[in-house]
């Protein structure tokens, strides 16, 4: 497939049958419904004295963002689950989050299970289905958010209630501010590279055309860890590609050798640093002396520059730059970014172990009591 297609809106539509570039496109717009409707939730629990998110997938990509969002300002422990269980330390202080954008996801249904049986306090995040079922039957709290989309192109709806779930803990003071600028930084990046834009001018048809025959390595740090996670993902399920994610400084530590004597099997890939003008020094010289060092044998790298000055707007906008790049990408590829099949197919499989099933008539045999 030539670069030419990444300027024919007609070959473009034609390739994304269920227009997940719309998705991109209408991003401001997600984000600010789903900030009128994250100010439904009220926490009416006592302080925890740790939170766990728990989710698979896109609807776990929001609790890895506000972590990275609420690092500086939280005074209680954060973890992410994706496992079928809770940590072992979960018990009555523990705020257990919920989070599956379908309501039906099976590892999050079974952990929901879990949260009660250890009387955690919880909190669930969905669009319907059993989670929202079952947590309404058992008067569990719930914000239900709008459905019909793929989970990825759900994170407005999963994430921003979890930042109202910060503010609400105390641990995010500035987020009305920074959610106003991010408004704007969603929209300059709508704009900046929505199709219509050509090629010559649109940065993310730019690195989806240098990507095109390579498996991305990104790169992030700080708050930009859960970013480089994003962009990783997105590329795998909407390109369709193998991609990886690492961050700094820890890939200096291990990561980097592995192009020391890559040899031919470096061209195989192209690292995109993720990049802000107000980064740290010491990470400064991480990133420029790791540039340095690869140099000899990495010739594809690229680099991804944050916008704005809030922490929260520098993230959506470089989380926005990386939807678009991977949807580019799909079309370079010639495949629809929508289909997931082979996660279709592992669902289907998996469920013929009848765990989910279990996992269901115990809520409701719960929820009669």
């Amino acid at each position: 497939m030539t670069t030419q297609i990444l300027d024919d809106l007609y070959q473009m539509r034609k390739i994304d049958r269920q227009n997940m570039l719309d998705c991109c496109i209408q991003a401001p717009d997600h984000y600010s419904k789903a900030w009128i409707n994250a100010h439904r939730i009220k926490l009416d629990y006592p302080k925890p004295e740790n939170i766990i998110l728990a989710g698979m997938g896109g609807s776990a990509i929001g609790g890895e963002l506000f972590k990275d969002y609420v690092r500086e300002t939280a005074k209680v422990p954060i973890e992410i689950s994706r496992e079928y269980r809770l940590p072992h330390y979960a018990g009555k202080k523990t705020l257990v989050i919920l989070a599956s954008y379908s309501g039906d996801t099976e590892e999050t249904l079974s952990t929901f299970l879990d949260a009660l049986k250890r009387r955690c306090m919880v909190y669930c995040i969905s669009s319907g289905g059993a989670l929202i079922r079952y947590a309404e039957k058992l008067n569990v709290p719930y914000l239900k958010v709008e459905g019909g989309m793929q989970p990825r192109a759900a994170l407005p709806y999963m994430l921003m209630p979890l930042l109202k779930c910060a503010q609400e803990l105390g641990m995010a003071s500035k987020i009305e501010t920074e959610f106003a600028e991010a408004t704007d930084l969603l929209g300059k990046a709508s704009n900046e590279n929505e199709p219509g834009k050509p090629l010559s001018e649109n940065f993310a048809k730019k690195l989806a055309t240098h990507l095109s025959a390579l498996s991305p390595v990104v790169y992030g740090f700080g708050v930009y860890r859960g970013v480089a996670v994003r962009f990783k993902q997105q590329f795998n399920e909407n390109a369709k590609v193998p991609a990886k994610w690492e961050v700094f400084s820890e890939l200096n530590h291990n990561e980097t050798m592995g192009w020391e004597s890559a040899g031919d099997l470096a061209k195989s890939f192209g690292v995109v640093f993720l990049r802000d003008v107000e980064e740290p020094v010491e990470i400064r010289s991480r990133i420029e002396t790791t540039k340095t060092l690869m140099q000899s044998s990495v010739s594809n790298m690229f680099e991804v520059w944050a916008q704005g000055k809030g922490v929260l707007g520098k993230m959506l906008y470089t989380i926005l730059v990386g939807d678009f790049t991977s949807v580019y990408l799909a079309y370079l590829r010639g495949v629809d970014p929508t289909p997931v099949n082979t996660v279709a197919i592992m669902k289907k499989r998996i469920e013929e172990n009848k765990f989910k099933e279990k996992t269901l008539k115990e809520l409701e045999k719960m929820s009669a009591k």
